[in-house]
């Protein structure tokens, strides 16, 4: 058994309002790729069991349109305030607590935390996951969330709007 790990920034957000960090939306092109992004998930065989998103506008409003995409509840979207603005080792604190009932398991987040995150779980090297890119992360043989640390995950793909 393995477990299988989203890594997801949220999509592109709209600047152009002078609202708070925390409550910035989307913006079109967001609102365009989010539901492309959330069409090669499921076409690379993604299918999250469990969705954890930052409460952040932006990125919950992502996670929202996935969930639409992979027929998921949206009031099953489990909303973390530790996942905003996070460095990884809270990304990881989240990780490690996921109910081991789920083997795959979309986070939606935000820079520079995702990047670093999927950085130090898979040995990589990838210089930015840009907005609305997907880094999927297996852990070969791990059952347990809990023993799910640095360089124990393989990337298995990494997507972006642009690529």
């Amino acid at each position: 058994m393995s477990k299988h790990l989203f890594i997801i920034r949220h999509a592109k957000s709209d600047w152009s309002f002078e609202v708070s960090d925390v409550d910035r939306p989307l913006n079109a092109r967001g609102f365009d790729n989010a539901p492309e992004m959330a069409q090669r998930l499921i076409q690379r065989g993604g299918r999250p069991q469990l969705l954890v998103s930052s409460p952040a506008k932006r990125a919950l409003t992502t996670a929202q349109i996935f969930a639409e995409h992979l027929h998921t509840a949206v009031r099953d979207i489990r909303i973390d305030p530790r996942v905003y603005e996070a460095l990884p080792a809270t990304l990881l604190d989240i990780i490690n607590e996921v109910d081991n009932r789920y083997d795959r398991v979309a986070l939606f987040g935000h820079n520079p935390g995702v990047t670093l995150l999927a950085n130090s779980l898979a040995d990589e090297n990838i210089a930015n996951i840009p907005t609305c890119g997907i880094a999927h992360i297996v852990f070969e043989d791990i059952q347990d969330w809990a023993f799910v640390s640095g360089g124990l995950g393989r990337l298995v793909w990494f997507n972006s709007p642009k690529g």
